[in-house]
Order: C-alpha cells, then sequence, then structure tokens
C-alpha cells in the first residue's frame, strides 16, 4: 500500500506539471493563469451546491429515522471532489468535477458500493453498529 501511495504522489504533480506546461506552451501563460482560476471558481461554487443540497438530503432522512447510507457515500465523493478542486492543476480538477457532477458521481457511487459489498464479503471490512 505504501509504495501504491508513494507512485500516486509522484506520478499525479509530475502529470499535473506536465499537461499545465503543455497547455500554457499552446495557450499562453495568462489565458492558462485565467482557466486555472475560472476553473477554482466553478469548482467551488459548484461544490458548495452539491454539498449544501446533500445535507438538506442527510437532515431529511435522519429526520425521518432513517440511515442515509446514499447520502453519506455521496458525501464522501463531493468531499472529495471538493478537496481535489483545490489541488491546483487540470487533471485534478476534472477528477473533482467527476466527483461533484451528479450524473458521473451517480456511476462512481455504484461501482464503489461494489468494490465495499466484496471487501465485505471477504471480511475485509467490518461495520460496527453501536
Amino acid at each position: 500500500m505504501f509504495i501504491k501511495l508513494l507512485l500516486l504522489f509522484i506520478i499525479v504533480p509530475i502529470v499535473e506539471i506536465y499537461v499545465l506546461f503543455e497547455v500554457g506552451n499552446t495557450i499562453g501563460l495568462g489565458a492558462t493563469i485565467l482557466l486555472i482560476f475560472a476553473t477554482g471558481i466553478a469548482g467551488a461554487h459548484l461544490a458548495k451546491s452539491q454539498g449544501m443540497s446533500l445535507m438538506m438530503r442527510i437532515q431529511q432522512e435522519m429526520a425521518a429515522g432513517r440511515m442515509p447510507p446514499e447520502e453519506l457515500i455521496d458525501g464522501a465523493l463531493v468531499l472529495s471532489g471538493g478537496l481535489l478542486l483545490l489541488t491546483p492543476g487540470f487533471c485534478t480538477d476534472l477528477a473533482g468535477f467527476l466527483l461533484l457532477a451528479p450524473f458521473s458521481r451517480t456511476i462512481l457511487k455504484g461501482w464503489l458500493k461494489k468494490i465495499i459489498g466484496r471487501m465485505l464479503a471477504r471480511g475485509e471490512m467490518k461495520i460496527y453498529r453501536g
């Protein structure tokens, strides 16, 4: 696991720097910086709107006495998307937008549920209920 994380923390910045240089060479420095700011502003707005909508759904489910597992997974994906948008670069911005957009988040959530289900079935993950 350590090796995978180490590679991730080395490869992602290298890819981001390469893409930033290529975009800068193609459209110019000013336009690249403007694009970085624009994606940051759009991402912050999307993260806020999706997060607030999600918080309202979680509160409604909890008020009705139900555990909101779908909404909690959505919350983890929205939080991850917001964190990726804070990281400067176009590749992480793309990943962040995919985690924030409801359509792609639904697809990712289904995939994540399958993985968690397999891990629970194999005993690699346990859920404790207090």
